[in-house]
């Protein structure tokens, strides 16, 4: 049985998708965003739902709408591993 995806799911999937669309390490993004590469690390791996204030800073330092990283993706993203 497959567990359906979660907010924190699509968020992590959607922050990976757009930084790697943008060929950027997780440090440019997280000192883009003045935030740590280890939280940056966290959402992406679905540790962390960050707050709505986050989300906007996030969606600025990738150049991306804040709703690009809530909406669930039309395209089939594999899911991230989870360790």
């Amino acid at each position: 049985m497959t567990r359906a995806m979660t907010l924190t799911d699509i968020v992590a999937q959607n922050l990976f998708a757009a930084r790697s669309r943008r060929k950027l390490s997780q440090k440019a993004v997280a000192e883009k965003s003045s935030l740590s590469v280890s939280y940056i690390s966290m959402l992406e791996r679905g540790e962390r739902t960050p707050p709505l204030e986050t989300l906007e800073v996030l969606a600025k330092a990738l150049g991306v709408k804040p709703l690009d990283l809530l909406e669930k993706s039309a395209t089939k993203v594999p899911p991230r591993p989870r360790r």
